[in-house]
């Protein structure tokens, strides 16, 4: 039986986070890793392309991520969307929740294997 490959968009302001996120996930052959430094070309490119989950910064410039949800949501109501912060303010989080997000992880990550677990399991869901 034939292996199912996960498609999913990591979108980040931040290089570093999305080298150091795609190179994680892409030690195992279950991932297809898109990265997306501008939040307005990946909604563009998230609604022509359905991935099976989003890995999405609350803090962006142009764009933050509750107006990236917000779009997503509306063009794909079923879409994943993991949000990922360093700045956890209740109000944001709850936000993001109402919005549709599945769940989110702080950054700086408590570790790489946590991630990859969250990542899994919402996968799996």
């Amino acid at each position: 039986m034939e292996k199912k490959i996960y498609e999913i968009a990591i979108i980040d302001d931040e290089v570093e986070i999305l080298q150091l996120i795609d190179k994680y996930l892409k030690r195992t052959q279950e991932y297809k890793i898109t990265t997306f430094s501008n939040p307005k070309v990946a909604l563009d490119s998230c609604i022509r392309t359905k991935y099976d989950l989003i890995l999405l910064d609350i803090m962006m410039p142009g764009m933050d991520g509750l107006e990236f949800l917000e779009g997503i949501k509306k063009e794909i109501p079923s879409q994943k969307v993991c949000m990922m912060t360093a700045y956890s303010t209740l109000d944001k989080v709850l936000k993001s929740h109402k919005q549709g997000a599945e769940n989110y992880i702080m950054k700086p990550f408590p570790s790489l294997d946590a991630l990859g677990q969250k990542v899994r399991t919402l996968l799996e869901k």
